[in-house]
């Protein structure tokens, strides 16, 4: 699962970095602070994808921690990056991202 996932992280990283959505500058700490799901309220999704999403599955994946489970990112992919670069291609990923773990624990 760890192993999979990772693979799913790193092309998800790639596809950003391609698609020139990846920003080399730090987010400030003020539109980490969000409450509102995806900081859609601070930052573009694509945003929370590299600085919320990506680093927190790392983070879990490098500490051997539980994985989230069954939830849904690729819908909130579909509203926000169908007319960007790359759209199509990352929202495939978070699709099977979702899947993967949604699956029922080994």
């Amino acid at each position: 699962m760890f192993q999979q996932t990772q693979a799913y992280l790193v092309q998800l990283k790639a596809l950003l970095q391609k698609h020139q959505l990846w920003q080399c500058e730090p987010i400030s700490a003020e539109a980490l602070n969000s409450s509102v799901p995806f900081c859609h309220d601070s930052m573009a999704f694509e945003q929370w994808l590299q600085f919320v999403f990506i680093e927190k599955m790392q983070h879990l994946i490098t500490y051997n921690q539980p994985l989230p489970r069954n939830f849904a990112i690729a819908p909130m992919a579909q509203m926000t990056l169908i007319n960007k670069s790359g759209g199509n291609e990352i929202i495939e990923v978070l699709t099977q991202l979702d899947a993967l773990l949604g699956e029922p624990h080994e």
